[in-house]
């Protein structure tokens, strides 16, 4: 089987290309089945709103309605699944519980760029420190022990910005890993920051010694293009590579997920 679960869309301000486009890419390289999971609107009680980071919470209605659309258009070609990533915001976990059952989405991913809030709180990618390092993997663990997400979305975000791989990376690593195992919870292989480093020049995640850890602990690991543009589907250069990479993973590469399947009220 051949799934990707971490699909954007344009609506999120950093994205682009139709819903439709996405599709389209997914079928040209064989993929079975395909998951939206754009970035989580927050209802901010300030009514603070991101444009560059996310939708609004007045868009999700649209979203919702658009990729069901292009389920049922082409339900005979490839699986659609919707969902949202989502950050580990504490004020606001009882209220994605109740929208992701009224909405009956099909499953959740924990993308946890940010603490807090990314009203005020600093955005994870930005780590330079052991103290922030700890912050981020706190809040990411906390995230982890909600139930909801079907896997941790780049679990190594961190070497964004972290100056090297230290013992304290090491630390982080194992300890992420462990409140995964509890769960039974995957990890994303995010290919994205790879994919876009010809301009970024930056080199981030996957890294390979944060998941040596991860190979060494026994997690299941998943590939995620986390697609920004369709052609992060249509080109399978990442992930090619990637399914080389994860050669000595054995069966914990795992090659799709179970729906998490909120239908129905809150239980």
């Amino acid at each position: 089987m051949k799934a990707n679960y971490h699909t954007h869309t344009a609506r999120c301000g950093h994205a682009e290309g139709t819903d439709e486009e996405y599709v389209l890419a997914a079928l040209s390289q064989g993929f079975d089945e395909l998951g939206f999971s754009d970035h989580m609107p927050w209802p901010y009680a300030s009514g603070y709103a991101h444009p560059h980071v996310r939708m609004h919470v007045s868009q999700m209605e649209e979203y919702l309605k658009s990729i069901r659309a292009l389920q049922a258009q082409y339900k005979d070609r490839i699986r659609i699944r919707v969902g949202f990533e989502c950050e580990y915001f504490e004020d606001y976990i009882g209220w994605l519980e109740d929208v992701a059952h009224e909405h009956a989405l099909d499953y959740l991913i924990l993308g946890n760029h940010y603490e807090h809030s990314d009203e005020t709180g600093m955005y994870f990618g930005s780590a330079r420190t052991p103290g922030e390092l700890r912050r981020y993997v706190e809040s990411t663990v906390r995230g982890i022990e909600t139930g909801l997400f079907a896997y941790l979305a780049h679990p190594d975000l961190f070497m964004r910005s972290y100056p090297r791989f230290d013992e304290n990376c090491r630390a982080a690593a194992r300890d992420l890993c462990q409140a995964c195992k509890e769960k039974a919870m995957p990890m994303e292989y995010n290919v994205h920051d790879r994919f876009i480093s010809y301009f970024t020049h930056r080199k981030s995640y996957p890294h390979p010694e944060f998941f040596e850890i991860v190979r060494q602990e026994g997690v299941q690991v998943i590939i995620g293009l986390d697609a920004h543009e369709p052609r992060e589907l249509s080109v399978p250069d990442q992930w090619n590579l990637a399914t080389q990479e994860l050669f000595s993973f054995g069966a914990l590469h795992i090659d799709h997920i179970g729906m998490r399947g909120f239908a129905g009220k809150k239980a």
